[in-house]
């Protein structure tokens, strides 16, 4: 029997076959390639990475493939196409795209010309949103949702949109927008397009099941929809009503919970029909999740459905809701974004140091000639544990640290011995950690050893700007290393970034059965190793901040061009220190002159001479205009 580890071991190990959806795969050599589901294009990551910095890229960086965009628009589109013929439902389906989930250039241009051949619209829920989507290259039956609280200037905009000949729908989020809609859209000459988003009981499943449900945000209430359908019969405008539209929640982890509330939504459809109104579309919100950790549970960081269920459910609820009253089938609507940019984002992180309490220290000083008892005691504790005393041994070495913490307080241990302690006391937990290793039982009080004795990688970014999610909501994402993955990791780490904030780290990661506290990491031997951080193009662009004014990353846009060849097909550069600065509120020159100032000062004093006053204002200049992230490490 041999114990080789193999490229099955390491994608089981980080179990890529289960959360990829078949766009990444190990290659027979160990490194992670990123592939098209026809697997005619594919490449390696870490040939890609060696192929930028050789051209003077810096790390980390974005890497962004448009055409993982393209096949999830053509997968979501071909499911519900599906589902309607399987089905025989009487009208089609229309998407729409959130342009809050990632605002990137790159994404929305993607999806809007690509999903021009299924009339994919867009959201805005915003001015600057709407600004945005006005301007995009959609087909002229591609809805435009307006969503959201708006002011005057929101609904003219809008109103103006449709005007240009775009399909723009303003939904009310709130009964009193209805006379401003109203009235504007008298000023500007145009009859409006209204949606109206109706509050379901129903709620979602996950991490944002309270963003639905009965106190839900935004959405007006049963009295509140009978009554915007009764001002517009009032008004001889009932037409103008197309849409209604409804909001279970985001990253909906249980397909029941999707069921109910689509069930709920169609009905409310068909009560708005027989009261009069001639809607055409019914637009179900998003919710579609991703599978971040594979295990298909109703956990938050998974689903217990797939993408073709989804589109079952979705359609056959409204259409056996409407068939029960023979109600004309709505066109379908979803507004998924999550699922459609997750896959095609990934950050690549240099590993740049690790440290760890099981790490050879550097040399001890040597002990006095009479070191405190404590200190034998410990070594006997390494040299005698065993498979028959470890409990013993692990208790008597937690309460000689204790021991060892009060008698340096109270002056009575040197900090050579409490080093020396220290350093053997991680020996012992290493070395029961080994003894307990292959028990079919494992006592409860022993499962923090891993995280106690894992080595902390550092990684070149900053959990801030590029995993706001995993920081602020625990979010998980897989996280694999590029290349050796033919080898057998030997490390337990967790990851650290390089902001000095104790909240900037990863230490909760994607497993098929829990979340896991370390991530198997290979020893570090010299060579550049990159970890790729999987499933990011949604949110995490967006929601970032620069936190210790570490700014934007890098962005590398390739198209995959065949076996092992790819094109770059732009290269966004991150933000310079500059511009990280001024967001706020300084301005160089101003910075400059400063500095000047105080050279100036020093020089008068006879502490800087004049080449060097000339280095460090240089210096100062570049770094202004230079990469907020380490560049040489």
């Amino acid at each position: 029997m041999t114990d080789r580890f193999t490229t099955a071991d390491a994608a089981e190990l980080y179990g890529v076959p289960y959360w990829s959806n078949g766009y990444f795969h190990i290659g027979k050599d160990g490194r992670l390639r990123v592939t098209l589901r026809d697997e005619e294009a594919n490449v390696a990551l870490l040939e890609v990475i060696d192929d930028l910095k050789q051209g003077g890229r810096a790390l980390p960086l974005i890497l962004r493939f448009p055409q993982i965009l393209e096949n999830r628009l053509t997968r979501l589109n071909d499911a519900f196409n599906e589902a309607i013929g399987k089905f025989e439902y009487q009208s089609h389906y229309q998407g729409v795209y959130p342009i809050k989930v990632n605002q990137r250039r790159v994404v929305v241009e993607t999806i809007a010309e690509y999903g021009a051949r299924y009339k994919t619209g867009l959201e805005a829920g915003s001015k600057a949103e709407l600004a945005l989507c006005l301007v995009q290259d959609t087909h002229p039956e591609a809805l435009l949702c307006c969503n959201g609280f708006k002011d005057d200037d929101f609904i003219r905009l809008a109103l103006w949109g449709r005007r240009l000949g775009k399909n723009v729908v303003l939904t009310l989020e709130k009964y009193s927008e209805l006379e401003r809609v109203l009235r504007l859209s008298r000023e500007v000459g145009v009859r409006p397009a209204i949606g109206v988003r109706f509050k379901l009981h129903a709620r979602g499943s996950g991490q944002w099941e309270d963003s639905g449900g009965d106190d839900a945000k935004f959405g007006l209430n049963a009295t509140e929809v009978i009554g915007v359908v009764r001002r517009l019969q009032e008004l001889g405008l009932i037409d103008t009503l197309i849409m209604l539209h409804c909001h279970v929640g985001s990253q909906v982890t249980d397909i029941r919970k999707i069921r109910n509330a689509v069930r709920e939504a169609a009905q409310t459809y068909v009560e708005l029909q027989e009261l009069g109104a001639r809607l055409r579309y019914l637009n179900v919100g998003g919710g579609l999740a991703v599978d971040y950790d594979g295990s298909k549970t109703t956990f938050h960081a998974s689903a217990n459905y797939g993408l073709q269920e989804y589109a079952d459910t979705v359609v056959y609820e409204i259409l056996d809701t409407c068939n029960e009253t023979a109600t004309p089938h709505p066109v379908v609507v979803t507004e998924s974004g999550r699922a459609l940019t997750a896959h095609h984002a990934v950050i690549v992180l240099p590993v740049i140091d690790a440290i760890g309490p099981t790490r050879e220290p550097m040399a001890l000083p040597p002990l006095p000639e009479e070191p405190h008892s404590l200190v034998g005691d410990m070594q006997e504790l390494l040299e005698t544990a065993s498979i028959k005393n470890y409990r013993e041994v692990y208790h008597d070495a937690v309460g000689n640290k204790e021991t060892m913490h009060s008698l340096f307080d109270l002056g009575y241990l040197s900090l050579v011995e409490r080093a020396h302690i220290e350093h053997l006391y991680n020996r012992v937990l290493a070395k029961i950690r080994r003894i307990i290793k292959d028990l079919d039982y494992v006592p409860e009080e022993f499962e923090n050893l891993p995280r106690l004795l894992a080595d902390k990688y550092v990684c070149n970014f900053s959990v801030f700007q590029s995993l706001p999610d995993h920081w602020a909501i625990g979010a998980l994402f897989p996280i694999v290393p590029l290349d050796r993955l033919n080898e057998r990791p030997t490390r337990d780490t967790t990851l650290v970034d390089i902001s000095c904030d104790s909240d900037g780290k990863v230490s909760k990661f994607v497993d098929l059965r829990d979340v896991k506290d370390t991530l198997s990491l290979h020893e570090l031997n010299g060579e550049p190793y990159y970890l790729g951080v999987f499933l990011t193009g949604a949110y995490q662009d967006v929601l970032a901040n620069t936190h210790n004014l570490f700014g934007r990353v890098n962005e590398a846009h390739l198209r995959l061009t065949g076996v092992g060849s790819y094109e770059l097909t732009r290269f966004v550069s991150g933000q310079k220190a500059r511009r990280v600065i001024e967001n706020m509120g300084y301005e160089a020159p101003e910075l400059r002159e400063w500095l000047k100032q105080d050279i100036r000062e020093a020089q008068a004093q006879g502490s800087l001479g004049e080449e060097e006053a000339e280095s460090v204002l240089e210096l100062y200049s570049n770094e202004l205009i230079g990469y907020t992230y380490l560049e040489q490490v």
